[in-house]
Formats: structure tokens, sequence, C-alpha cells
């Protein structure tokens, strides 16, 4: 079992950077990949980001390339997620998630947390 706890989420103006972490509990949680996505209001959950479990593998959704960046620190159970140069159509809820594979998809993560709230104004 894997307990996950997001934090840093706000209001922010377009343009601006937040930092987003993740706090992972349970005796393995660091063998897992680890991901973020992220929902509106009426839609299903948007893959933004995974790495892997020794955080020597990323891959990002398209709309974040080039301006987040994920990070890891088993030591400390630790996830990050850097967003820079956030754009209105970055509003969401960010959720951070634990799975066994290398995936993209919702269905193939076994945790998840409650999520934060990222608001972006124009």
């Amino acid at each position: 079992q894997v307990q996950l706890v997001e934090s840093g989420g706000g209001l922010v103006q377009a343009g601006d950077s937040l930092r987003l972490s993740c706090a992972a509990s349970g005796r393995t949680s660091s063998s897992y990949t680890m991901g973020w996505f992220r929902q509106t209001p009426g839609k299903g959950r948007e893959f933004v980001v995974h790495i892997s479990s020794n955080g020597g593998r990323t891959a990002y959704g398209s709309s974040v390339k080039g301006r987040f960046a994920v990070s890891r620190d088993n030591a400390k159970n630790m996830v990050y997620l850097q967003m820079n140069s956030l754009k209105p159509e970055d509003t969401a809820v960010y959720y951070c998630a634990a799975s066994r594979v290398l995936g993209t998809t919702p269905r193939v993560f076994d945790y998840w947390g409650q999520g934060t709230q990222v608001t972006v104004s124009s």
C-alpha cells in the first residue's frame, strides 16, 4: 500500500512558476514509477509526466514538454513537479500517482493522491 499526499498548489499569474510536491509513504514506495496527471471539470485525467523508480527515465505530455520538470528524492520519498511559464490552460487539479509500470494512462496507476488545485490567471 502506498499513500500519496500532494501539496504546493495555488493561484498564480500567467508566466509564473510553481512547484508541486508529492509525499509518498509505504515500505516500497521508492520502487514505483511516479506520475502526475491533471484534470479539469468534465474531462478525464490528462497525463502530465512520469518518472521511473530510479529517476533515470521520464516522459512528458506534449502540452507541458519544455515547461515542466519532474524529479524525485527517494531518500525522502518525495516527488516534485516544477512548473514554469504557466498558462491559463494549465489550470486543473493535479494528482500524484504511483504505478508498477512505466505508463501514461490512468488505468495503470494503482495509487492516487487527493489532488491539489492549480489556478493560473491571465
